[in-house]
């Protein structure tokens, strides 16, 4: 390993807590032990529940599961042995003469398939499909010959399908299904012993190494499997450790704290999941700090979608179903010009046909950069609804090229420095040196219409000079005005980027370009002013290039990008106006 790529690895390491790494040091020492077959220990960590004590979920209890994966096109396909999962078609049993799978020999490891693929195999949580099938006698059979061949296949406590996050989203959805497709049935003594199993394993390997999203989503399934085998302290236990994380994860302003909208709708799902399950058992009801968290991120949630009531895909991000959507029930965002949400450093703006999302918080938090892009003072911009400016998203968390690109600040609305990323981004999930926000304002003035935001980084501080980013947008009824300095000293490359939304059009014209949308068309200027010519330069070097925006995992589409690149003394000062070309399009 290079120098540079240990004093990286060093810079994210000493961001952590030292609570974290010993018990990374402790899980991975617990997963060998699984792996090595040894006795005492495999006795130990997969002790879970006596399983003659289940009772099974109260049937009032409806999970958002069972409405996310109700009417699953994929149902068919899985009698055959195909599963569809993420888009992505996978072959895990071969079919006979009469396209029957055959799952005796089915394959579950699925060595060829990318490893996010295969946790989602390993979740189960398709099988919510099967227990809303209307034969009730088909899904019975298909999914007993399925978990039949996977209980035969994967040992317990090995491999991928044993890591904490898909033994957390396995169990949840087992304990839903059981009433359904298991009760009753010859797998049901199996299955209930192999439940167990995860229950024990999942107590004594809680992601706290991790935490975050992941470690919701242990608890919660604890705390299901603690009601299902009618374990109080197990429960007790459960809730005691998730009201502690929500004090840490669920920020002021109602914000997850990964600052990811898409996991903020997961956390958020989990909670209503939990709250809802325990109403429905009479577990001493719906706890007051549960329902203060839901209805704080069902607030922040409202105020951050965009004007089709989507989420917006900032850091890590993926697209959420109208399904869970639904299911989550987002506050309804009130109809002011400016809503700051400062915990998790959005300020959203709303002028006429203009709907500005700004990003001027920390990149993730201190101990958890898994998510984060370097993407500090991008935006999403819409107009008239339709988006205009975009994020490109997330399309792989494999380690290599596409995810370094995804995650890169060349990747964002904002402006890159010396090809550097403002946070120092790298791997699948890490994080070195960090942007830190300074001097935030911002003001809505009801005198003149005009919305403006502003905030600076120093996440270039490392480099000759210490280059520091402010912008300042200006919101008017007619334009949007984004102005960036870049302050400091000495040389530099300075680039500011325009990741326009997939069918957008874009054709450079003198000074700018201009963008022709679904909404209209648009009229953009760039200037340039620096130190040594206090006037704007009136031809700025502007490029028109495309690239990839993610649809979802493995799957994107080309899209136009302005780019205007600098080499100069700073500090400089690069000015973007967007107009409409008719203010005619401005809605009434």
């Amino acid at each position: 390993m290079k120098l540079s790529e240990i004093m990286r690895l060093a810079r994210t390491v000493a961001q952590l807590e030292p609570a974290q790494i010993g018990q990374r040091v402790r899980l991975r020492g617990q997963r060998l032990a699984l792996e090595r077959d040894l006795p005492l220990a495999r006795r130990w960590l997969l002790s879970g529940p006596d399983p003659g004590t289940v009772t099974g979920w109260p049937a009032e209890f409806t999970p958002l599961d069972a409405g996310v994966w109700r009417g699953w096109p994929g149902i068919k396909d899985a009698a055959a042995g195909e599963l569809i999962l993420l888009g992505v078609s996978g072959i895990v049993a071969p079919a006979d003469e009469r396209g029957d799978a055959r799952w005796a020999v089915a394959d579950w490891d699925m060595e060829r398939a990318p490893l996010l693929w295969r946790f989602h195999l390993y979740y189960w949580d398709w099988a919510w499909a099967l227990a809303t099938l209307g034969d009730q006698a088909q899904a019975r059979t298909l999914f007993a010959a399925m978990w039949g061949s996977w209980h035969a296949t994967v040992a317990a406590g090995r491999g991928p399908a044993w890591w904490p996050y898909p033994v957390a989203l396995r169990a949840w959805s087992f304990c839903g299904i059981y009433r359904t497709l298991v009760e009753g049935t010859p797998i049901q003594d199996a299955f209930l012993a192999e439940l167990s199993a995860q229950a024990g394993f999942l107590r004594r390997n809680l992601e706290t190494d991790v935490g975050g999203n992941h470690l919701i989503k242990n608890l919660k399934a604890l705390a299901g499997l603690a009601v299902f085998y009618s374990d109080d302290r197990l429960l007790a236990w459960a809730l005691r450790r998730l009201r502690l994380q929500l004090g840490v994860q669920v920020l002021r302003d109602g914000g997850h704290y990964e600052r990811s909208p898409a996991y903020h709708c997961q956390v958020l799902g989990d909670l209503i999941d939990v709250a809802g399950l325990l109403s429905a058992g009479g577990h001493c009801g719906e706890p007051t700090w549960l329902a203060e968290a839901i209805e704080a991120m069902r607030g922040w949630l409202g105020a951050v979608l965009d004007p089709a009531g989507e989420v917006p895909l900032l850091n890590d991000g993926f697209p959420v179903s109208p399904e869970l959507l639904a299911g989550l029930r987002p506050t309804e965002s009130p109809l002011a010009p400016l809503i700051m949400l400062p915990d998790t450093g959005l300020a959203r703006a709303a002028v006429g046909g203009w709907h500005l999302l700004a990003d001027i918080g920390l990149p993730c938090p201190r101990t958890l950069p898994g998510h984060a892009h370097a993407d500090t003072l991008t935006c999403l911009v819409y107009a008239n609804s339709e988006p205009l400016l975009v994020d490109v998203g997330t399309s792989t968390y494999a380690a290599g090229p596409d995810r370094d690109r995804e995650r890169s600040t060349a990747a964002h609305n904002t402006v890159e420095v010396d090809q550097r990323d403002s946070t120092e981004v790298f791997g699948a999930f890490r994080a070195g040196r960090r942007a830190r926000i300074r001097g935030v304002s911002a003001d809505a003035s009801p005198g003149t219409g005009v919305v403006t935001i502003q905030a600076s980084h120093d996440g270039y501080r490392s480099l000759r000079g210490r280059p520091q980013h402010q912008r300042r947008w200006s919101l008017h009824t007619d334009e949007l005005r984004v102005d960036d300095t870049v302050m400091g000293r000495g040389r530099h490359r300075v680039v500011v980027r325009w990741h326009l939304a997939p069918g957008a059009c874009l054709r450079l014209s003198p000074g700018g370009a201009i963008v022709t949308t679904h909404s209209g068309e648009f009229h953009v200027s760039v200037s340039v002013t620096t130190a040594e010519s206090p006037t704007s330069a009136h031809d700025p070097p502007l490029v028109a290039a495309a690239a990839d925006v993610s649809t979802g995992f493995w799957s994107s589409v080309q899209a136009p990008m302005l780019a205007c690149t600098l080499h100069l003394e700073l500090p400089v000062q690069i000015s973007t106006v967007w107009r409409r070309a008719d203010p005619r399009q401005e809605p009434t």
